[in-house]
């Protein structure tokens, strides 16, 4: 079935297509509709936070106990977020985790317009960027796979127009998904651990970055060889 959606009415359909189970949010546009949209499938819970922090941090929760979860915040609210997104990277998690961070170039409702694509490679997690509501599913639906098998937290990084654009998109039948097991892994970057943590988070870059040079959603259309953009 075909239907009409925004970025933002395409990251809830992308959680509710991939089995998705816990979802939260801190308001503030361009992500202010993402949970809202959230709130319309019965098959997930959804909940505002305090702050982005806490939605993160209850977002990890979840995952830790095997299910597959996402966590919504604004362009600035990855700064209040930075302490969990960083700290989780080292000891990772159990089950599917995106964080879906609202960019915006332009800044027209934001402080500012920094840009979050700085934090992948600050904190040796992967992030997916989509172009349109039909990436915006796909993508989403991908990182929860990467997610579970390299035990990461993904980012899915919007930005305005593409959470209020509209684009076409095919739906799909839900995908229920038994949640993940819970490893006896350490959980806790403490020092005692933090060498095995740092020898896996090694080995998941990079797979991941063999990953990304092959990655389908990195391609070239060619109309004029005049001029070359790359986006």
């Amino acid at each position: 079935m075909k239907k009409f959606l925004t970025g933002n009415e395409a990251v809830a359909r992308g959680i509710y297509e991939a089995g998705a189970t816990f979802a939260s949010a801190y308001p503030g546009t361009p992500s202010s509709e993402i949970l809202k949209e959230v709130g319309e499938y019965s098959e997930i819970y959804s909940e505002w936070a305090t702050n982005e922090k806490v939605s993160l941090e209850a977002a990890i929760g979840s995952a830790q106990a095997g299910m597959r979860s996402m966590a919504a915040m604004k362009v600035v609210g990855l700064n209040v977020a930075a302490d969990p997104f960083m700290s989780i990277s080292l000891p990772g998690i159990d089950g599917g985790l995106i964080l879906v961070v609202c960019d915006e170039p332009g800044y027209y409702s934001s402080q500012d317009e920094q840009d979050n694509r700085i934090f992948a490679e600050f904190s040796n997690m992967p992030m997916f960027e989509p172009s349109d509501s039909q990436e915006v599913i796909d993508m989403i639906k991908d990182a929860y796979e990467i997610s579970e098998k390299q035990k990461t937290l993904v980012t899915i990084r919007m930005t305005g127009r593409i959470c209020h654009s509209k684009s076409p998109v095919t739906f799909k039948e839900r995908i229920e998904k038994e949640p993940e097991n819970i490893s006896k892994e350490p959980k806790v970057p403490l020092p005692a651990a933090m060498v095995g943590m740092f020898a896996r988070v090694n080995k998941r870059t990079k797979e991941l970055t063999e990953l990304s040079n092959t990655s389908k959603y990195n391609y070239i259309e060619y109309n004029s060889k005049d001029i070359g953009i790359i986006s």
